[in-house]
């Protein structure tokens, strides 16, 4: 099964002025998870906004096979930057495409899922 862009997360040392400029340009709404992470609403494709370090957006595939796809992946030159990790609501893992750029997988905790 193809892996889809599921999620697009962005870091931002100002959170509350990144979230600020977000709803008023964009409309978009928000759900506090904790004060350092906001789930994005309305932006057309999943979306989540964490404090942090400034850094490219983070694009997050969703896979109905996490152990599968980290390996498959990996087999295919990827470079396994943070192994799988379980969060509220779900598991994934980070790597680094050999262009260079960084991306995640992630899926339910439920179990597979249609994609």
């Amino acid at each position: 099964m193809p892996l889809h862009i599921d999620y697009v997360e962005f870091t931002s040392p100002r959170l509350e002025a990144t979230q600020a400029f977000f709803d008023a340009a964009f409309g978009w709404s928000f759900v506090d998870y904790g004060s350092d992470y906001r789930d994005i609403q309305q932006a057309g494709l999943g979306a989540g906004l964490e404090r942090g370090d400034l850094a490219p957006p983070l694009v997050v595939l969703k896979s109905t096979d996490l152990e599968a796809d980290r390996d498959r992946l990996i087999a295919t030159g990827a470079e396994l930057t943070r192994d799988i990790f379980e969060f509220p609501g779900g598991r994934r893992f980070e790597f680094r495409e050999p262009g260079g750029t960084v991306m995640a997988v992630w899926a339910t905790l439920e179990g597979p899922t249609e994609g």
